[in-house]
């Protein structure tokens, strides 16, 4: 409880009361947060200053009076984005936007299914504000933030209209002083207002005095309006389109407006109407074991009487709820059913995963040797002469932190002496961070608050939106995770350069509003139970995420830095992020076909959208399996569980991995399909079932950029294993490597090369035959000729013939011998790693690879020589 700790000490000192109004509200909802990482001033990294081009940039008036850093990635973003005036993801179970008049908002009547989306678009049903209001778009600003929330002020003179805007409030709070409360409906005209009917089309007005009200629009929707203190409104149908709802004069005091989707639900609405939050504080509890994520709503009223709603992963972790039957009150979002609770503080209990740098169990001795054979290969290939030099943040850094966990996994087996080999590679690659010449240029942005991409702050389609905030916890976990290991193995280079990590550490998990330069876990959605990758760019439109994956392993980069760099608060801090980050991900990303539609906490009841297995992308109006950029269901599954790290072992639960596993099956056998997303999925799937994972690992040629063929098998061979049978032995073959002459079986001819064109043939004897070096790559290898000392290469169209023709060996020059199923022991397929088919045999003998299946494929045997 360190940060509570220091802040009321501070409390204690400054005297909250001494606060202006705005910064008592920040402070009271902040103060139960850890003090900061660190407070030093960005500006002097490597790239400067620099500020987000003009359509980046924030909405002047709406921060009018608070200072930076701001929120770029919260719910509401779009109030503060330019132009200010797009649907914000909340307060739900409404969402809502600002226009020049108030506060639009609404609760979706419609919930879609196409085939690969739930979809509940989005509704406008009343637009709060009041008569003396100009209408003047910059007469609005916000007046507070938190974690949560953002407190909406309109002002016109003396007249002002004020409105905490909290998630998973029924009710939207509208605070009056001295203005005249103005409703405008926007879905619809008026029907009825308490319960007298308006003729549709005409200018008819119905009065009530008193402190509730109930309205129903010509869509049949029905809200309730209660007063805090009494008042007279008059609701008037100026059309069959619009109505207003309007108060008889000047009010001071408190509107609450709530959506009634059944009578039923009135009772409980009417009992809790006079309770409202104004703002939301966070605190915390830890155990070795356990975190407990605290919200502390601060009330007007009783506290034990505030009435809120949950969404299931709420439900998930909430302890010793007070929550009214789930039959009294609730709207079903694209997140599933909210549900009522009563009471000020939540408290969601959290396991906490032990693992930092490696899995919590040994390396199968079945799988060591191929490992160590594996890492050996692998690192030998990092040449600090060709140390990347960062171009952008993203690719540098799954790329960088890939090669990194080699050398944790070459700690973990015994091979301690391969580590100086990856630390002065990635010390040489990260040395451009710290003076590029060349390359990215990292910067702090002034204008919101935070490091980025110097170059991405005037076009937000660089860097995947990074200068506009898109992505940061994606790309800065990688880069975490690279300082971190380079710091393990390094305490001066981590002395030098604490501070200039740091910076990145403050970006994505800052947990501190003394923070000065940078927001609150920036990415992170408190109410929503995971991140959004979505920033402020395109006027920050709906909030998205698409790799979950990437999104835990921000955090995990973060635990990692915080192990090596950082104090234990700030270990535990990580933690919890990396365990409600993944709780998210199962809850909303992951489908359970098993999953009752009756089930509370099923976010998705319709049993069609749980057959799809996997969720690709989250946004606030709809949910569906797809992506932005590819629609293959591997691609889909892959992005939610890469990178390979062992931090996953919680997030690929058996079910959901073999649902994945049956689901994407058409997909992992289809050669057309890259090995990049199937390595990602067959070592999700070891989780449950090891042995199986390993033999296809086997079949493995290349592992995308972030991971690498040690990563995968170590991961494989470090799972559960209850069967007690070796996860690698039998089944993970290997090319047969050393000298040898090849013979195809079915001809009984030996492949000879000819001299003039270096072409493979199977046309002649042993005596004649090319004796050929199979030389180890990861799960394949090279052929080397030694008559001409060239490596045996093949295109990828598979309409040449197989030459020994190459000096050196890249891609194409790889190769899986494998025993041929169904033929005699000893008897091979060769598949080419350039195009991923099998080696046939033309009519003229020559060696063409073309088959587009195993069984197509020609047999060869493979004689020592």
């Amino acid at each position: 409880m360190l940060g509570s700790l220091l802040n009321l000490v501070i409390a204690s000192a400054i005297g909250v009361a001494a606060l202006p109004s705005s910064d008592k509200l920040n402070f009271l909802a902040e103060r139960g947060v850890f003090a900061p990482i660190a407070t030093s001033n960005p500006s002097g990294i490597s790239g400067g200053t620099v500020q987000t081009a003009p359509d980046g940039a924030p909405v002047s008036s709406f921060f009018a009076g608070l200072k930076p850093p701001y929120p770029t990635n919260s719910w509401w973003a779009s109030y503060a984005a330019t132009p200010g005036n797009g649907t914000a993801s909340g307060p739900f179970p409404y969402e809502s936007q600002l226009d020049g008049y108030g506060i639009n908002f609404g609760v979706s009547n419609s919930r879609q299914f196409d085939g690969t989306s739930i979809k509940q678009p989005t509704q406008n049903d009343w637009r709060a504000g009041f008569v003396e209001h100009s209408g003047a778009f910059a007469n609005h600003k916000a007046t507070a933030f938190d974690t949560h929330s953002v407190t909406v002020q309109y002002f016109q003179g003396g007249a002002s209209l004020t409105s905490p805007l909290i998630p998973g409030s029924p009710y939207i709070t509208l605070q009056y002083n001295a203005a005249t409360p103005l409703l405008t409906s926007r879905n619809g005209g008026i029907a009825s207002f308490n319960g007298q009917s308006i003729a549709n089309g005409q200018s008819d007005s119905v009065s009530a005095t008193g402190t509730e009200f109930t309205v129903v629009d010509t869509t049949g929707t029905t809200y309730l309006i209660y007063a805090l203190s009494s008042i007279t409104l008059k609701a008037t149908a100026t059309n069959s389109a619009v109505g207003t709802i309007q108060a008889s004069g000047t009010f001071t005091g408190v509107l609450r407006v709530v959506r009634l989707v059944q009578s039923s639900h009135k009772a409980l609405l009417d009992q809790y109407s006079s309770v409202y939050p104004t703002g939301v504080s966070l605190d915390y509890s830890f155990t070795t074991t356990q975190g407990t994520l605290i919200f502390n709503y601060a009330t007007v009223g009783a506290g034990a009487n505030l009435l809120m709603l949950t969404w299931p992963h709420h439900r998930l972790s909430l302890q010793s709820p007070n929550s009214p039957p789930t039959s009294s009150l609730g709207y079903l979002t694209t997140k599933g059913w909210m549900y009522p609770t009563l009471g000020n503080q939540w408290k969601l209990l959290y396991n906490l995963s032990s693992i930092t740098w490696n899995p919590p169990r040994a390396l199968d001795s079945s799988c060591n040797s191929a490992v160590i054979q594996g890492l050996q290969y692998e690192i030998g290939q990092l040449n600090v002469a060709n140390a990347p030099i960062p171009n952008e943040f993203y690719y540098w850094g799954g790329t960088l932190a890939a090669q990194a966990r080699l050398a944790l996994i070459a700690e973990a087996v015994g091979q301690t002496a391969l580590i100086p080999n990856v630390t002065n590679y990635l010390k040489a690659s990260f040395n451009n961070w710290f003076a590029p010449t060349t390359g990215a240029f990292p910067a702090y942005e002034t204008s919101w608050g935070g490091v980025v991409d110097k170059a991405g702050a005037a076009n937000s389609g660089i860097d995947f939106g990074n200068g506009y905030y898109n992505d940061h916890h994606f790309h800065y976990g990688y880069f975490l995770t690279v300082a971190a290991v380079i710091a393990k193995y390094d305490s001066s280079w981590l002395a030098q350069h604490k501070d200039f990590i740091n910076w990145f550490a403050r970006d994505i998990i800052n947990p501190s509003s003394q923070d000065p330069y940078f927001p609150v876990t920036r990415c992170r959605d408190w109410f929503a139970g995971h991140s959004w990758a979505s920033g402020i760019a395109n006027g920050a439109g709906s909030r998205d995420q698409e790799s979950t994956g990437e999104a835990i392993n921000g955090y995990y980069g973060a635990l990692l830095w915080a192990t090596v760099a950082l104090s234990q608060d700030y270990v535990n801090y990580a933690k919890l992020l990396v365990a409600t980050e993944q709780q998210g991900a199962q809850v909303y990303w992951h489908l359970y076909p098993q999953q009752s539609s009756t089930d509370p906490n099923n976010p998705y009841p319709e049993a069609a959208v749980r057959n799809l297995v996997t969720m690709g992308n989250v946004e606030d109006w709809q949910s569906g399996a797809w992506l932005f950029w590819g629609a293959e269901k591997s691609e889909i599954a892959a992005i939610q569980m890469l990178p390979i790290t062992p931090i996953n072992e919680a997030l690929y639960d058996t079910q959901w991995v073999n649902n994945v596993w049956s689901y994407a099956q058409n997909e992992i056998v289809d050669p057309t399909i890259a090995d990049d997303w199937r390595c990602v999925l067959i070592a999700a799937y070891s989780n449950a079932n090891p042995q199986t994972a390993a033999a296809w690992s086997a079949n493995l040629t290349t592992w995308g950029s972030g991971n690498t063929f040690s990563n995968e098998l170590f991961f494989i061979g470090t799972r559960p294993n209850p069967s007690g049978q070796p996860i690698c032995g039998s089944n993970f073959p290997q090319n047969p490597y050393g000298t040898f002459k090849i013979q195809a079986a079915t001809s009984g001819q030996w492949v000879v090369s000819s001299t003039a064109s270096s072409n493979l043939v199977a046309s002649g004897s042993q005596a004649n035959a090319g004796v050929f070096v199979s030389s180890y790559t990861p799960n394949a290898g090279n052929l080397k000729l030694t008559s001409n000392n060239q490596f045996v290469t093949a295109d990828s169209s598979g309409n040449f013939t197989l030459q020994a023709a190459r000096a050196t060996a890249s891609s194409w020059e790889v190769f899986t011998i494998r025993q041929k199923i169904g033929a005699a022991s000893g008897v091979y397929t060769i598949k080419a790693g350039s195009n991923g088919k099998w080696v046939t045999l033309a009519g003229d003998g020559s060696l063409v690879n073309n088959g587009a299946t195993e069984s197509s494929g020609a047999g060869f045997k493979f004689v020592a020589s």
